[in-house]
């Protein structure tokens, strides 16, 4: 197949799922091709946003949409890592001898959904952590791999509010893109009652026919070439967000504690990629870089006492690094 159909390809199957997917998805739709980059580059995705926004909707739709295995975990206080896991149980066998057998939990899915996770506390939060890295679990010693493409969204209200617990800086380390989902404009909440109160219902249809199309169109992205000096531009973006470095502006050095991982590099350059196949190209330009920017590096910043107590964000870190960084 040419580099020219292959584009093409990939432009059309991701377009038809972000289509599909805006038939139950009112005014979302920056939010919606945010999850799907990161569903394209292999990347988890963590949404933010107050109860009643649709972010579970979305999860589902995705999954429907792209014809692929969907499990949902509803994270509460009382949850425990097995109950994500999966655990080893005691049965009978044909002869009458007792035996383990591993009875997988819902991470076994191709889509996970951990729905309000920062409800749960610090140490199931971290069940997650082997199987979004490492793409297996192990139970009981024995290590059960998780069938591709696997893809965790994580949905979280706001930290403000009451009974949540802040999610662990690996685990957020862990997450290709944070999205924060707004709340709806005035004309998105007229379409959103006329389709929720009314007899008829979107139906999603199957874009995509299994697993093996969503490995191939991942590999097409991989497979855009990158010049050094774009590579450099995301360079000098991630080491501009590291307060003790020369390329740092002086926001950055003022209110930051800690600046972002290597993976905030891996996930500018991946988003970049499928930025430029989504323009018809076949090649990385800095605005790229720059757009991916914001989704891919909000997380992976950790904001000093001062800059909290200012009530800084790290979104307003992130445009004062694109305004100083060179392009």
């Amino acid at each position: 197949m040419s580099l020219e159909s292959q584009v093409e390809q990939f432009k059309a199957s991701f377009t038809s799922i972000r289509d599909e997917m805006m038939k139950m998805i009112v005014g979302q739709k920056e939010i919606v091709e945010g999850v799907l980059v990161a569903f394209f580059a292999g990347g988890h995705v963590l949404l933010e946003g107050v109860p009643g926004l649709g972010k579970t909707m979305l999860v589902r739709t995705l999954a429907e949409a792209v014809n692929l295995k969907f499990a949902r975990v509803q994270f509460t206080p009382d949850l425990m890592p097995a109950d994500i896991v999966g655990t080893n149980i005691i049965t009978e066998g044909r002869e009458g001898r007792k035996e383990f057998t591993f009875q997988p939990g819902p991470v076994f899915a191709n889509i996970l959904l951990a729905d309000e996770i920062n409800r749960a506390t610090p140490k199931t939060q971290s069940a997650l952590l082997e199987a979004m890295q490492e793409q297996h679990v192990t139970v009981g010693g024995t290590q059960h791999v998780l069938e591709p493409p696997f893809l965790v969204l994580a949905t979280q209200n706001p930290l403000e509010m009451e009974g949540t617990y802040p999610l662990p800086e690996a685990q957020l380390d862990r997450f290709f893109f944070k999205l924060k989902v707004l709340f709806p404009t005035a004309d998105d909440l007229h379409i959103i009652l006329d389709r929720t109160t009314s007899g008829e219902k979107p139906v999603v249809s199957k874009t995509l026919h299994d697993s093996a199309e969503v490995i191939a169109l991942r590999e097409v992205v991989r497979q855009v070439p990158l010049a050094r000096e774009i590579q450099g531009h995301a360079v000098d973006l991630v080491l501009a967000t590291h307060p003790d470095n020369e390329r740092a502006p002086s926001l950055t050095k003022k209110y930051v504690r800690y600046g972002a991982s290597p993976r905030g590099a891996q996930a500018l350059i991946l988003a970049a990629k499928i930025h430029a196949l989504l323009d018809g190209r076949y090649h990385v330009s800095r605005a790229d870089i720059d757009q991916a920017a914001p989704a891919a590096l909000r997380h992976r910043i950790i904001l000093n006492f001062e800059g909290e107590a200012e009530g800084t964000s790290t979104d307003e870190v992130i445009a004062e690094i694109l305004k100083s960084v060179p392009r």
